[in-house]
């Protein structure tokens, strides 16, 4: 079966779907930068899972992480300067954050176990991620630098794909 993954804009209600992608590859995970008409997503289109940006019209779409290895899971700092990602080097995948250009890609979760779906907190201070490091899908959080991971659940259940309120307590 030959899947299109393709990503889609479209009005509140439902209405006017528009295909931004409109590519042969696969193109997925589709992230806004915060209060700008970026967005940055997934594609195959280079041969492998990279990190895009791409006007919010769909035009322009560059090839951020420009690498060998399969990246993923694309979030954008709260100010638009930073992307946490997910690349997979073997035999394990780290939280990796770039500049919003691609440059300065750096390991900042740095653990030799799995670690992914990054979140920054509303301030851009921490950033909230699954890892396996305790031996069980949990849910950490870090400083943004990758400083003091501090561990937040800790049960028989998997615990993945953690998520910021946007709302102050």
């Amino acid at each position: 079966v030959d899947f299109q993954r393709e990503i889609y804009v479209m009005d509140a209600d439902g209405s006017n779907p528009t295909n931004l992608t409109n590519d042969p590859s696969l193109d997925s995970e589709p992230a806004w930068v915060p209060g700008t008409g970026q967005i940055a997503f997934v594609s195959q289109r280079d041969g492998n899972s990279q990190i895009y940006s791409m006007a919010a019209d769909g035009s322009n779409p560059t090839n951020l992480s420009n690498n060998s290895q399969s990246d993923s899971q694309p979030a954008w700092s709260p100010d638009g300067s930073q992307i946490a990602f997910k690349p997979f080097i073997p035999p394990f995948s780290n939280v990796y954050v770039m500049d919003a250009d691609g440059s300065n890609p750096r390991n900042v979760s740095n653990d030799p176990v799995s670690d992914g779906s990054p979140a920054w907190s509303p301030d851009g201070s921490q950033i909230v991620f699954g890892s396996t490091r305790s031996g069980n899908n949990e849910i950490y959080v870090m400083d943004a630098d990758g400083s003091d991971p501090t561990q937040l659940t800790n049960d028989a259940s998997r615990d993945f794909d953690p998520a910021w309120s946007p709302f102050p307590p």
